[in-house]
């Protein structure tokens, strides 16, 4: 029996219509008034420069971003459309970070101690990549997916690991903690370049492939009238384009290094004065 039309076709409002999920909804709320806390203190106490208004709207936004794709009707769809659900990933791994780690507050945690020496295990750029290449490339073989889908995990599990290992891989790129994070912008440039390419591989062979990869969207009855190669593609399509602002910045960042290390290598040598010239 066929669906009928309006299930297959959704509209953008049917799609960000309320479908509440308390695992995304009150870890997100807690953090949401933590955070509104801290700014509303900070200014209270005279510290409004650690704290300005342009991070806290882009903290803000993204965390509007990250409700509107866990809380709505499109999280329930995992199994009807494989672009949407990319869609879905795609933010919570390519928006919705980038916008929290710049919302984050002048913070100047001590590498030695505490929550600072926790912070510079977990951003390190090789526990960051391991972490990222591990949840793109499991997660999106056939194996790894297929047994996503079928136990129900790629609603809840799969945008959550995309999240939480995405925010570790811009917070090394984009270095809101320097105390914790030693790296140089070149390095920084390289680590950008590197975890664009498991994404783009995934994007590649989906692009391509000849055939539907994932057993239960084979014979899915897809939205918008796509069939599942049709599909697939177009979820290929949608991880290539979500992955090239993340490339485009590793890129200047490579380019701003070069500049900077021709610059210093042009640079004549530093005059090493005696000490006896210098008392003269």
């Amino acid at each position: 029996m066929s669906a009928p039309p309006s299930t297959l076709n959704p509209t953008l409002a049917d799609l960000l219509s309320p479908s509440l999920d308390p695992l995304f909804l009150i870890p997100t709320l807690l953090i949401a008034a933590a955070y509104l806390w801290g700014f509303l203190r900070a200014h209270r106490e005279g510290r409004a420069q650690d704290w300005p208004a342009w991070k806290a709207a882009l903290f803000a936004l993204g965390v509007l971003l990250l409700l509107m794709t866990t809380q709505s009707r499109a999280a329930t769809l995992t199994q009807s459309s494989m672009a949407l659900y990319m869609t879905r990933l795609m933010v919570l791994a390519e928006v919705v970070p980038p916008l929290l780690v710049l919302g984050l507050p002048r913070l100047r945690p001590d590498p030695r101690r505490g929550p600072g020496r926790i912070l510079n295990l977990l951003l390190d750029p090789w526990v960051a990549l391991a972490l990222w290449t591990a949840v793109i490339i499991y997660w999106n073989v056939p194996a790894g997916f297929n047994a996503s889908v079928v136990s129900n995990t790629a609603a809840t599990l799969l945008p959550g690991l995309y999240l939480l290992s995405s925010l570790f891989v811009w917070s090394v790129i984009l270095r809101p903690l320097p105390t914790v994070q030693p790296a140089d912008i070149g390095s920084r440039g390289w680590f950008g370049l590197l975890a664009a390419l498991p994404m783009m591989g995934v994007a590649s062979v989906w692009l391509y492939s000849p055939r539907v990869l994932y057993t239960p969207y084979v014979n899915a009855l897809c939205l918008w009238n796509y069939t599942p190669l049709q599909n697939q593609q177009l979820s290929g399509w949608i991880m290539m384009l979500a992955g090239l602002p993340a490339l485009a910045l590793a890129f200047i960042q490579l380019f701003a290094w070069l500049i900077k290390l021709s610059e210093t290598q042009g640079m004549p040598p530093a005059r090493v004065v005696p000490d006896s010239d210098a008392e003269n």
